[in-house]
This record gives structure tokens, C-alpha cells and sequence, in this order.
């Protein structure tokens, strides 16, 4: 597909002057967790482990991107069950990620630190599935037939906001033993149902099916502060869930990185990838969710999202890009479509997978953004440019926003932006 040279572009596009930028500085109060390992080899005395004979075979469902201690605590899982006389295999949890199969979810694995080497036990990333009823909202329920083999299994997640919908339980344990566990068949199942009848009752309904009919233990569900640090490390019976996943998700919204403004013109996002979010850049960061049949969020609320790449580690998979409005050349030839559109189709979320307004560059891609906005003024544009959606503890906003910053918010230092060939550039000024 050819899109538009920049001839075409700036002929059609106005020349406004460039605000001034200021790099600034977010930290809100957040707790942190020492001793990670030590919570979680205590946090596993909370299953129901001794049920189970010497020598059993544990399946530890693994699979979520982004969880900053994953591998510790995952490899102190293994380790901790070898300990206890058992016997640990990793089954990749993760729906349809990886392009559906169980080399990509090998891949996908490795891509987060967690490989055989690295947790010290096979992982057997077969995608068969077996099917273990039908849920009470009339849907099948498929389960990984690796961990079905298993004599217990045990999910190691992040419990937080989902960036499809909201509910009492969203991203965690429930979700990774049903969708996570499904594998491609019980994922599509999920989201197909969930257009009608919502996520949550389709979750729910599906989980009561696993834990009557699969050898589920529980899960260590991970809570992580702002700075995306490991505030929390729970173990969790199957036999709570998913009703004490309420207090974990009420935490993790409460120290969730958010941008401390309700209300930008442009937002500037350098890089998407699914080790960022699900969705390649949090939906409840960009306030975007672009689902059928649900609401986005009410703030903040973005006129303008412009995506400038894809991180190296979601090897292409850019699903999630369709949250922007603009964005640039470089970034749709990266895009591996085998990948955006095996997960846009498998959820239902065909809005994530189409491409935005394509420009030749940064420069005309940011241009683009600034002469759409309506009545502009380089003074008032109320402008953040942010690494990704999940490191907001310091990055770049225009002269307007950084004038009277929020609570929590430091002026570093004042930027001017100019571009080289079409790339951007900052550099110090001083404070007028």
C-alpha cells in the first residue's frame, strides 16, 4: 500500500509554530515490596498443596507481559514446588497471543525473560485444548489439555485494570485460568459471548466450569505500585476466586500509572508493544477503549493520540495502534499483521487492528496532530509526550500544562523541539 509523500502531506497541512516543552517529574506516594522471593515462597503456603502426592506434576500457568519481578517470582514458584516434592511444567497462558501457536508462545515467553533455562523447568506449549462443558451464559469452556494433564495447576498473574472493560475482577487470576488457560479456542469463545452478555458474567460463568472440573489450586496474583514495581505478592485458592481478587484490584487501581491530566489536545506516544499492554498502550491510561458494546472511560479525555513506533520486544505485533490517530511510515512497516490480526479477530477488537492516519514522518505525523485539534495556539495547547503508557514517571509536556503543574508533578527542566529530517529533537532553554 502506498501512502501519501510528504509533498502531498505539507501541502495540505497548516505550519503552526511548535510549543515550548518542559520535562517533568511524577511521583505520587506508592508502596514497594522488599523482599519479593521470601513473599512469594511464603504466599504459596496458601494453596492447597498438600493435597497432593510426592512427586505430582504442577502445571504453573505463566504468560502476562510487563510484570517487572515475572521471572523471580516465577522461577521462585518453580523452584519453591521442586522444594516441596513436586514436579513443575510451564504452560504458556495466553489466550491466542504469540500468533496462535506454540512456537509464538514459546516466543512469546522468551520475550519476557521465561525460558526453560531461565525458570529451570520444561514448558510444554502445546495449544490443543479439551473441553470441559458448557458455562452457565451457554458458552464453551476449552482448557489447555497440557494442564489438564496435570495433577494441579497454579497462574501467576498481575492483578489489575483490563483494557477492554471494567468490572469487580478484570486482568488476573480468573481471567488467565479461563481465557489465559482457553488458549485460542477458549479465548474466542470468551470474547464472542462477552459481546453479549459483558465480560465479566462470560468470565465468571467459564471459571465456575475450571475450578468444578480442573485440578486448579489457586494462583500468586502480583499488585504493582505506580513505578511499576512489585507493591503486593497474594497466594489465592481456587476456592476464593474470583471474589478475593476485589481487594487485589481495588489496590492496583489505586496505585495504576495514569497521566495526572484529564484533558490534552495531543498525546505523543514514542512506542506500543504488547510487553506495554495488552492493547499496546494502556486503554485506561489513553482513556480509549474502542470495544463494542462498551464505553470508553470517562478521562481523561485526548484529542489527538499520535504513535511514533513499536518496542523491539512485541517483535511486530503493534495490535493496539488503531487506539491512535496518527502515526508514521516506519511504525506501519514494522507492523507484523499475521500477529494484529490473529489477536484483533480472536477478541473481537477489530477497532485495535486498523491503521491510523499514515505520515511520511515524525515531524509531519506530530504537524498533523497540532493542525487538528481546532483553534490553535502554541501558548494554551495543553500537549504530554510520554516513552510509553506504562512509564510515567517522567516525560515531556508543553509550556501550558507545565505552568501550574498537579500535585505530585516537578518542572525538571524547560525543552525546545525542533526536528532533523523529519526525527525530533529537544534541547535545554532556559526559563524565560
Amino acid at each position: 500500500m502506498r501512502f501519501p509523500d510528504g509533498d502531498v502531506v505539507d501541502a495540505a497541512l497548516s505550519d503552526p509554530a511548535l510549543p515550548r516543552f518542559a520535562r517533568v517529574r511524577y511521583d505520587p506516594e506508592t508502596p514497594t515490596l522488599d523482599d519479593v522471593r521470601g513473599r512469594t515462597r511464603t504466599e504459596l503456603d496458601a494453596l492447597p498443596l498438600e493435597d497432593l502426592p510426592t512427586g505430582a506434576t504442577v502445571a504453573v500457568g505463566l504468560g502476562s507481559r510487563g510484570i517487572h519481578d515475572v521471572v523471580p517470582i516465577a522461577r521462585t514458584v518453580v523452584d519453591e514446588l521442586r522444594a516441596r516434592g513436586f514436579d513443575p511444567v510451564v504452560v504458556p497462558a495466553m489466550g491466542s497471543h504469540g500468533g496462535a501457536t506454540a512456537e509464538g508462545q514459546r516466543e512469546a515467553l522468551a520475550g519476557i525473560g521465561l525460558t526453560e533455562d531461565a525458570l529451570g523447568c520444561p514448558i510444554d506449549a502445546r495449544m490443543e485444548t479439551t473441553t470441559l462443558g458448557e458455562s452457565a451464559v451457554g458458552a464453551p469452556v476449552p482448557f489447555s489439555t497440557a494442564a489438564l494433564a496435570a495433577d494441579g495447576v497454579v497462574v501467576v498473574n498481575r492483578v489489575k485494570a483490563h483494557t477492554n472493560f471494567t468490572g469487580r475482577f478484570e486482568s488476573g487470576l480468573t481471567k488467565m485460568a479461563t481465557i489465559g488457560l482457553g488458549k485460542r479456542a477458549g479465548a474466542k469463545a470468551a470474547h464472542e459471548h462477552a459481546l453479549d452478555e459483558g465480560y465479566v458474567p462470560v468470565i465468571e460463568a467459564a471459571y465456575a466450569v475450571v475450578r468444578e472440573s480442573t485440578p486448579l489450586l489457586g494462583g500468586i496474583a502480583v499488585v504493582e505500585n505506580f513505578h511499576d514495581r512489585t507493591a503486593a505478592v497474594e497466594g489465592v485458592p481456587a476456592a476464593d476466586l474470583p471474589d478475593a481478587e476485589e481487594p487485589l484490584k481495588a489496590a492496583a487501581d489505586e496505585y495504576m500509572p495514569t497521566l495526572p491530566y484529564d484533558d490534552l489536545d495531543v498525546l505523543v506516544v514514542d512506542r506500543i508493544g504488547k510487553d506495554v499492554s495488552g492493547a499496546g498502550m494502556d486503554t485506561n491510561v489513553i482513556g480509549r477503549y474502542r470495544v463494542l458494546n462498551a464505553d470508553d472511560p470517562a478521562s481523561p479525555s485526548i484529542d489527538r493520540i499520535v504513535v511514533r513506533g513499536l518496542t523491539e520486544a512485541t517483535h511486530g505485533n503493534g495490535n493496539g495502534i488503531g487506539l491512535a490517530d496518527l502515526t508514521t511510515r516506519a511504525a506501519v512497516e514494522d507492523l507484523d499483521l499475521d500477529q494484529v490480526y490473529t489477536n484483533a479477530l480472536t477478541s473481537n477488537s477489530l477497532r485495535k487492528a486498523t491503521v491510523p492516519v499514515v505520515l511520511p514522518d515524525d515531524q509531519r505525523a506530530i504537524v498533523a496532530a497540532l493542525s487538528t485539534i481546532g483553534t490553535y495556539d502554541p501558548e494554551t495547547v495543553r500537549m504530554a509526550w510520554i516513552r510509553d503508557t506504562g512509564h510515567l514517571s517522567a516525560f515531556r509536556v508543553s509550556e501550558a500544562l507545565a505552568r501550574e503543574p498537579p500535585d505530585a508533578v516537578e518542572v525538571d527542566s524547560w525543552l525546545s523541539l525542533s526536528f532533523v529530517d523529519g526525527e525530533p529533537s529537544f534541547e535545554p532553554v532556559d526559563r524565560d
